[in-house]
């Protein structure tokens, strides 16, 4: 008897002590064993996030003022970086001929991104000549604004894998970057690398130069080592420093699996000074053919073909991949080198030894300013096809007293 006494007082605190926990958890949220009992399904419950971070940006000084200063030179280097958008058209399996059929048949357009970086308020641009190499392309650079603009090939280093291009705009408030002095540059200094990897432009990444005297090949062609993520489409665009000033060219990345076309820890940029002195040659050269073209030197810029051209430039569609603008032949001199080289009236040329010019006074000019006996190569499009004409320039005759 005394144990069914003990047995039933246990039973009555039991349910005494499920009572009062019953009463303690009405109105309050969270799943327990009451709800277990009736079989109820756990719900989302509170959701109850932090006011305030765990470290103040005040505890962080240098980190925060770092933070700041990063995003400063992104946002002051970013509207001097444009994408370059090239079209090439790749020849079908019949190969190159003298004159090709420019109707479509096999060829297939073939689209590349690469980047370049604003470097006058002209609108000079740098960018890797890989980028814009091949005969048959359109370029076409885009700035940070969105603004698509056409561009003109000034000169190109191939060796150096560095082209200038320019910008057709009569704008003269372009935002350009600086060279830095690269022979200042440290192992371990942070830079950033900005540009249009995979196509998506406006693209800042971070990291420190990882060595410098840094070879390709054996052709001691010195480079800038970076651990920044440098991926396809960052060809040509800038490598900074926290100057904002331009540290170096990026070039290429290195592929220890060839299987792996990502960045890989290790990128490759041609050296500020070195760009900067290409350049400056360039200019000097073009500003040369410039005085030559003006008859201001008289060894050589006497170059001669016997060409007339309409003084309005030709408008060539896309399709063709080639220039934006051409030259219409309205006249060829009389046993002149253009009639040697079989040129004809109504031709349009649209390069002169594989460049663009922008405008048929800048491709007279461009052929005055050469030297006489060399071959040149004219792409011409002509009854609905587009090729080659190769002639030698002869010596531009005295004009008449």
């Amino acid at each position: 008897m005394e144990n069914v006494r003990r047995l039933l007082f246990a039973l009555f605190v039991f349910v005494l002590a499920a009572l009062l926990f019953a009463w303690w958890r009405n109105g309050r949220e969270g799943y327990g064993a009451i709800n277990l009992v009736k079989s109820e399904k756990p719900g989302a419950g509170p959701l109850t996030q932090p006011k305030k971070s765990k470290i103040s940006l005040d505890e962080l000084p240098l980190l925060s003022r770092l933070n700041d200063e990063l995003a400063k030179v992104s946002a002051s280097v970013l509207p001097s970086v444009v994408s370059v958008t090239t079209t090439s058209f790749r020849a079908g399996s019949t190969g190159w001929h003298s004159i090709k059929d420019a109707a479509g048949k096999g060829r297939d357009p073939v689209p590349s991104l690469g980047s370049g970086v604003i470097i006058s308020k002209e609108g000079h641009v740098v960018t890797n000549y890989h980028v814009i190499e091949g005969l048959q392309a359109n370029i076409q650079v885009t700035t940070n604004d969105n603004t698509p603009h056409l561009t003109v090939i000034l000169d190109y280093n191939k060796e150096r894998d560095i082209a200038l291009l320019k910008i057709e705009s009569p704008r003269v408030d372009f935002p350009a970057l600086n060279f830095a002095n690269s022979d200042d540059a440290r192992v371990g200094q942070i830079v950033l690398a900005v540009g249009n990897p995979f196509g998506l432009s406006g693209t800042v990444t971070q990291g420190i130069i990882s060595a410098r005297d840094r070879h390709l090949s054996d052709s001691q062609l010195d480079y800038l080592q970076t651990d920044t993520a440098i991926n396809p489409g960052n060809s040509g665009g800038p490598l900074v420093n926290v100057r904002g000033e331009i540290l170096g060219i990026n070039v290429s990345i290195y592929r220890g699996d060839t299987s792996v076309s990502s960045w890989q820890g290790v990128g490759l940029a041609v050296p500020s000074n070195e760009v900067k002195a290409l350049v400056e040659n360039m200019i000097a050269k073009l500003k040369e053919n410039d005085k030559n073209a003006a008859g201001m030197s008289g060894t050589t810029g006497k170059g001669y073909l016997g060409l007339e051209v309409s003084s309005e430039p030709v408008e060539i569609d896309p399709v063709w991949g080639t220039s934006r603008r051409g030259a219409l032949v309205s006249g060829i001199g009389d046993k002149s080198p253009a009639a040697d080289a079989g040129l004809r009236p109504g031709d349009v040329v649209t390069k002169f030894q594989g460049m663009a010019f922008r405008s048929p006074a800048d491709l007279l000019q461009i052929i005055r300013t050469q030297p006489p006996g060399c071959e040149v190569k004219l792409e011409v499009i002509r009854n609905s096809k587009i090729g080659d004409i190769i002639a030698r320039l002869g010596t531009r005759p005295e004009p008449e007293q």
